[in-house]
């Protein structure tokens, strides 16, 4: 997130490099750079001739360098995108020649979503030396409610912990999904103000109080009555709460449980640390640790597994299971 920042404001102070190579596995913050400069670099007088789109299953390298080596008309740079440039990763490294010696008053822009960049070859070096390369990761789930709190603050709303968890674990980690619904919050809530899981569950229907975070957190603390009312309240809502969801996340819960118990160092910032968790709940891992014993969590992680297989056997069968699952969680 701090290096994206930094791109934006290098292009901000006028810092702007001929070779943007913009790669990973999360498309959110690819676009959000890309966006930024196919907005930014140019006027709107000066994009009419000077700026281009072009789309990486429909050109080739040589396309591409034809397009970067033009010079701007009446401006004293142009824009060259290449969206979807994942589909030239055979031929990506003929690119090097030109990224060696790039056009300075070309910006291009690649947009290389989902794949990597070979760093021991000739191109990355060239664009490193010359360029920008930018690898956009995937964050972790703690990550992620942190994005989403600077997020907001930047448009001047805050949002409570249990809120932005709700949407995490609603949304999961995809980032363009959440700013979606952060924007659909925004319009709905025109008055700057700290976002609650009332307003979740008012603009974006999920249930403040039946949710899988609400339903680990049962679980962790053995409160047999409100994990039974959630599972009910799933059952009766199963488009709005996918069970291989609700499995996967409660398998990840006792996984990182498990790995709980084998640490030696049970701190709150070494527990947060290791299980690539908000510091704020490494609470209810202490609280589910006491309830659940180590040989317990391997018992219930084994019972998880089996019904993951017997859902997915079911979905695919479109049927129900010929027989009912006689293993426990709680």
């Amino acid at each position: 997130m701090d290096e994206v920042l930094q791109i934006v404001n290098d292009i901000k102070q006028g810092k702007i490099k001929p070779i943007y190579f913009l790669f990973g596995e999360e498309a959110y913050f690819i676009d959000k750079i890309s966006t930024y400069i196919a907005d930014k670099v140019l006027t709107e007088e000066e994009k009419g001739f000077n700026q281009m789109v072009l789309y990486g299953k429909d050109v080739t390298i040589d396309d591409i360098v034809g397009n970067a080596k033009r010079f701007p008309m009446m401006a004293e740079r142009q824009v060259v995108i290449v969206k979807e440039a994942q589909h030239l990763s055979r031929t990506i490294e003929n690119l090097s020649p030109y990224a060696e010696n790039p056009q300075m008053s070309t910006v291009l822009v690649f947009c290389y979503k989902y794949k990597k960049l070979d760093k021991r070859k000739t191109l990355y070096k060239h664009i490193k030396k010359n360029g920008v390369v930018f690898e956009s990761k995937k964050l972790y789930d703690n990550q992620v409610s942190e994005w989403l709190r600077r997020t907001l603050v930047s448009s001047g709303y805050s949002i409570s912990h249990k809120a932005a968890i709700m949407l995490v674990e609603y949304l999961g980690t995809d980032l363009g999904r959440i700013n979606n619904e952060l924007e659909k919050l925004k319009l709905a809530i025109p008055d700057k103000k700290e976002i609650t899981p009332e307003d979740i569950e008012q603009h974006i229907g999920i249930s403040k109080d039946y949710n899988n975070f609400e339903l680990k957190k049962a679980i962790g603390e053995r409160n047999i009555l409100k994990a039974t009312k959630i599972v009910n309240y799933f059952a009766q809502n199963p488009k709005d709460n996918p069970f291989v969801l609700t499995i996967t996340l409660l398998h990840s819960f006792f996984a990182q449980l498990l790995q709980y118990h084998g640490l030696n160092d049970h701190s709150p910032k070494n527990v947060a640390s290791v299980l690539k968790i908000n510091p704020y709940f490494v609470g209810e891992y202490q609280t589910a640790a006491k309830n659940f014993p180590m040989k317990r969590v391997s018992q219930i992680i084994a019972n998880l597994r089996e019904l993951d297989h017997k859902g997915k056997r079911s979905q695919l069968r479109k049927r129900k299971p010929s027989r009912p699952f006689k293993g426990t969680v709680i």
